[in-house]
């Protein structure tokens, strides 16, 4: 569950997340070195069709997507949201909940995060008195006691505050909200900013979950993007947590970063795979220089082709699959027991802003600067500038800066997209009894167009179902990519003239 994720649907989502013989988890397996050969591994899709489906697309992590956000919408339709939740059948049931802290000491350079760069911890006490600020105001229309079955704290870099800040935070969260007892509760690190000592004290406070961002082990790529951090320091970590309990470890890597080559992103998978973490979020990463700053200390000549790069990736999923992982969707890969594999075989796979979830389909609040709620047919999203945060807040109005009330068609939709992209079953029957709609004549134009993908071996369309295929789990982009109306459809006005760039799908 993680929301740093190098390719973002649009760059105003506030993401902007050991092989032993007997591969258990232990911190005895020894790393490849980093001069030695990759391991040889066989392409699992064949190069014809990742070439033609590289193209661009929505990660729907929502439907929508939020790029079709409008500043029209404020903090009204928020309260709007909160008011149906309270008269709807919801309102007993467990909510998700994120929290953004968008500091970090230092710049990645291929970050397309939402966050502020400073060396000045004093920024996060001040920075606690708003997301309190924001919690009052929440509270004024919703229960204290809420249920909430998921926490996850992103940014930016959470462990940016200190122990105790952390503390104040979930005793803030803890006021308002009841955390489940099996409740999944996770936060993003820094693997250069953490030791065992702030390990365990994250462990005292409840965490269960943690996601480290490793990208590359690569000495020249990391130099090249401004994250140094070693193999050693980080499998030494996660012997750590596994020892003080920590019930899932998650590792992002990212493909495409400069300097990278097919053959050292296979030795950076090969060694990532030793450390054996329980989910690997695997993204490719979108040069967006226009967009993003940072990026633009990244040298573009210094970046791997596009033939280069579906080589990385075809390489990265034969090596992850062959290690046991199994291949969730999109970019994720979890080990066969985690929680994550055991959902998507029985059927329960969710998907919110922090990407693939256990959770079952909650309504998501989220605090902070530039976080994204989704309460029932209600996207809400806060002001992006931190400054125009604090001063909504410090006016007492909830930070609304945009957002969007899906209408009957969205919502028809959504339903779709996401069931696609969890189950990879789609049931037309169920859906004509629930909706009262005949699905062939409603939806006559995309069923056309996933004939050609059911040509190429993505899915198999009968009369009453779509599924996608083993094959087609690895352009599962591209078959929901069929029911977006938006990408047919002219785009509004919108206060921000900047044209919307999607990541590559694969």
């Amino acid at each position: 569950m993680t929301q740093r994720l190098a390719t973002p649907d649009t760059p105003d989502t506030h993401a902007c997340s050991n092989t032993c013989a007997n591969r258990c988890h232990c911190s005895k397996a020894q790393a490849p070195a980093e001069g030695a050969s990759p391991p040889r591994t066989r392409s699992l899709v064949d190069a014809e069709l990742l070439r033609r489906f590289d193209v661009s697309g929505p990660r729907y992590t929502s439907y929508p997507t939020a790029d079709r956000f409008s500043d029209q919408y404020t903090a009204d339709g928020l309260v709007q949201a909160f008011r149906e939740r309270a008269v709807s059948e919801r309102r007993d049931e467990p909510v998700s909940l994120y929290v953004h802290i968008p500091f970090c000491e230092s710049v990645c350079y291929y970050c397309a995060c939402n966050k502020v760069i400073t060396k000045h911890h004093d920024r996060g006490a001040p920075y606690l008195d708003k997301l309190q600020a924001e919690l009052r105001l929440i509270a004024q229309h919703l229960p204290a006691g809420t249920p909430a079955s998921q926490l996850h704290l992103g940014g930016g870099s959470p462990t940016f505050l200190s122990d105790a800040e952390i503390v104040r935070l979930m005793d803030l969260l803890r006021q308002q909200f009841c955390l489940t007892d099996d409740a999944e509760i996770s936060i993003e690190v820094d693997p250069r900013t953490v030791d065992a000592t702030r390990l365990a004290a994250l462990r005292e406070m409840g965490f269960n979950r943690l996601s480290l961002g490793i990208q590359d082990f690569d000495a020249d790529v990391q130099r090249a993007v401004h994250r140094e951090q070693s193999y050693d320091s980080v499998a030494a970590l996660m012997s750590t947590a596994r020892a003080l309990g920590f019930q899932s470890i998650n590792a992002d890597l990212i493909y495409g970063l400069p300097k990278q080559t097919a053959a050292s992103f296979a030795r950076t998978i090969a060694q990532v795979s030793t450390l054996r973490p329980d989910r690997i979020a695997l993204y490719g990463y979108a040069h967006l220089p226009e967009r993003f700053k940072p990026q633009r200390r990244i040298d573009s000549d210094a970046l791997p082709t596009a033939g280069d790069k579906l080589q990385m990736l075809s390489h990265a999923l034969s090596g992850l699959l062959g290690e046991g992982y199994t291949y969730i969707g999109m970019d994720h890969f979890a080990l066969p027991e985690d929680s994550l594999a055991v959902a998507k075989r029985e059927g329960r796979l969710q998907r919110n802003f922090q990407g693939y979830s256990t959770q079952p389909d909650r309504d998501l609040i989220a605090l902070g600067v530039s976080a994204i709620s989704r309460i029932g047919a209600h996207y809400s999203q806060n002001a992006k500038e931190l400054d125009l945060y604090e001063e909504a807040l410090s006016s007492g109005r909830l930070p609304v800066e945009r957002g969007l009330t899906l209408d009957a068609n969205d919502l028809r939709r959504r339903d779709i997209i996401m069931t696609l992209m969890c189950q990879g079953r789609f049931d037309m029957a169920a859906f004509e009894r629930q909706h009262g709609l005949p699905f062939a004549q409603e939806f006559q134009p995309e069923l056309e167009r996933l004939a050609q993908l059911q040509h190429d071996g993505l899915v198999t369309v009968s009369d009453t179902l779509i599924e996608v295929t083993p094959l087609g789990w690895y352009f599962v982009r591209a078959v929901a990519m069929v029911f977006d109306q938006y990408l047919r459809r002219p785009r509004a006005a919108q206060a921000e003239a900047v044209p919307v760039r999607f990541s590559r799908i694969l």
